[in-house]
């Protein structure tokens, strides 16, 4: 019995994966229609895709594309915003809209039967829609909410950050419209803009699902037919900057119990040849669970929960990225060893079983992502957006098992570039200046706003004297115009602090929360729903007085507090 523990099963038989390649043709007007047969559910999945997204926004009108993509549904010259969801809903169907870097896509989904319906229903959304002032009143609304909230979170400033390293001044450069551009959107604006970028010769439509081919094209022509062609849009963007050395960028977050890193270069674009000996490369390296990568910081160090590494693969460029939340204790050493193995992946060929297992998994896991309808659309929408071959799907397999270990280090070798990383870490400066800046001689900090601030105001000793913080602090909280009770107790030893933070939402466990002078930053973690929350708080004390501010993902900017110590503390 412990002889069969310690040796691994034998690996099943491949899945068989026997996929006809899809029917393809175009109308007269340009449109691609890309049709797939496929039986085994009485449903059709739709998508009608634009070979134009975010990174064709105007310069002055960031958001654009998302903004038109998320209105489309939002009301048109024959159904309101409700009446369209109520159509919608008693079909038993659903329509999405939505835009990326590179592309804008409306999805849909149906059972067959209603194939004539959704089909106009799209055609109502692509041909007439009103871009109507109230509900564009409220995106706006919602959308200037969101931005304030997604300051709040730890990822996407550390994206944020690492998008305007790599991509210089290209478009992919931005991760988030702004404010200024979201108030000045208005219903003419999308209007014209719709008119210009909704083209059939600059488009696709895919039905994957029960239909038949010749009644289904029949409709298509009838609904998409008239439609006139336009201008493609043209775009030459600026060139990614090419990096000479390793930086270091720090958002401060102070007080925060964690960093989040991430390690990036420039890589690859989605259909460059070298894909298949990159993803077999990256699964060795940190793509899972079993990866080097993971199984170094998680398992035998025991730094972080996870940590990955990825291809971010887009139209017109792409990245290599290596991403961990670590504990704040240990981020010089999470660097060490990330560093480790990108330099090893490179230097040293992985083994026969690496190889083997990266091989089994991408070949084994590929036929699964075939085996729901949407699975299958998915893989069929991206070999027509990103112009893959006309076999792709069918030779996938046969590509991963082609790849050999010298391609991998030569893959390694070429996409990976330790000496010339940028290295983005999001956490508490003043902690972490000293664990980082071994590893990039240039060094840039932003507080959380994305202002810069001076590197020279970080590891100064504080004239003044360390506060005594300890007690229970009784602090009132603005939220919304009305005062919050909140408890705050502390124990200190020296210039550290723990406790808990007590709301009425719960109580919080701080651990390792620093003081400087008479300032104090400290995490309170929890959990609400299941999902771990951390409280950020910020304060400065005057004997018994304290104010400052706390931060969480739940309020899109910091809320201000003021209290005092108890005197029974």
């Amino acid at each position: 019995m412990k002889a069969s523990r310690k040796t691994a099963p034998e690996a099943l038989a491949p899945v068989p994966f026997n996929i006809p390649q899809a029917f393809q043709t175009t109308l007269p007007n340009g449109l691609r229609v890309v049709i797939f047969e496929d039986k085994r559910l009485p449903l059709v999945s739709y998508r009608l895709a634009f070979m134009s997204g975010d990174v064709h926004d105007p310069s002055d009108s960031i958001g654009l594309t998302s903004a038109m993509a998320s209105m489309l549904t939002e009301g048109t010259e024959n159904y309101s915003s409700l009446a369209l969801a109520e159509k919608i809903e008693r079909l038993g169907a659903s329509i999405s809209t939505s835009s990326s870097d590179d592309f804008t896509v409306i999805a849909a989904s149906a059972l067959g039967l209603y194939n004539s319906e959704i089909l106009h229903l799209m055609s109502e959304i692509v041909f007439r829609p009103t871009f109507p002032s109230d509900e564009l009143d409220l995106y706006k609304r919602n959308t200037i909410e969101n931005l304030k909230f997604q300051r709040s979170q730890p990822n996407f400033l550390a994206n944020e950050k690492t998008a305007r390293l790599l991509y210089g001044e290209h478009p992919y450069s931005r991760v988030s419209t702004t404010a200024a551009d979201v108030v000045k959107l208005s219903s003419d604006a999308l209007s014209r803009f719709h008119n210009h970028r909704f083209i059939p010769n600059n488009a696709v439509l895919i039905a994957v699902g029960d239909v038949e081919r010749d009644s289904l094209l029949k409709e298509i022509e009838e609904h998409f037919g008239d439609w006139e062609q336009g201008t493609a849009p043209t775009s030459t963007f600026p060139i990614p900057p090419t990096r000479e050395n390793a930086s270091l960028t720090i958002v401060d977050r102070q007080g925060s119990a964690q960093s989040n890193i991430v390690l990036a270069n420039l890589a690859l674009n989605r259909n460059d040849p070298d894909y298949f000996a990159v993803i077999v490369m990256n699964q060795v390296l940190g793509a899972g669970a079993s990866s080097r990568v993971f199984m170094n910081l998680r398992e035998e160090k025991g730094y972080t929960y996870g940590a990955y590494t990825r291809v971010d693969m887009k139209k017109l460029a792409g990245d290599f990225e290596a991403t961990a939340e670590v504990r704040t204790a240990v981020t010089g050493d999470s660097l060490k060893e990330f560093f480790y193995e990108l330099n090893r992946i490179r230097d040293e060929k992985v083994t026969d079983n690496e190889l083997a297992d990266a091989k089994n998994f991408l070949t084994g896991v590929f036929p699964i992502r075939a085996e729901t309808q949407e699975g299958l659309t998915n893989l069929i929408v991206s070999q027509e957006l990103y112009n893959l071959p006309k076999d792709y799907l069918q030779t996938y397999r046969d590509d991963v098992n082609a790849v050999t270990i010298d391609e991998v280090q030569r893959v390694a070798k070429k996409y990976i570039a330790p000496d010339k990383m940028a290295i983005v870490i999001v956490g508490d400066a003043e902690e972490i200046i000293p664990q980082a800046k071994p590893y990039a001689a240039h060094i840039e900090i932003f507080d959380t706003d994305g202002n810069p601030k001076e590197l020279s105001d970080y590891g100064q000793t504080s004239s003044e004297p360390t506060a005594d913080v300890a007690g229970e602090w009784v602090l009132m909280l603005d939220f919304q115009g009305q005062e919050l009770p909140i408890t705050l107790t502390l124990t200190q030893e020296g210039d550290t602090v723990s406790g808990e933070l007590s709301t009425m939402l719960g109580t919080g466990k701080i651990e390792s929360g620093k003081v400087r002078g008479g300032k104090i930053s400290a995490t309170a973690s929890t959990e609400m729903q299941g999902n771990a929350m951390e409280f950020v708080i910020t304060g400065a004390v005057d004997g018994d007085s304290m104010n400052g501010t706390i931060s969480a993902p739940i309020v899109p900017e910091p809320l201000s507090f003021t209290g005092t110590r108890s005197k029974n503390a």
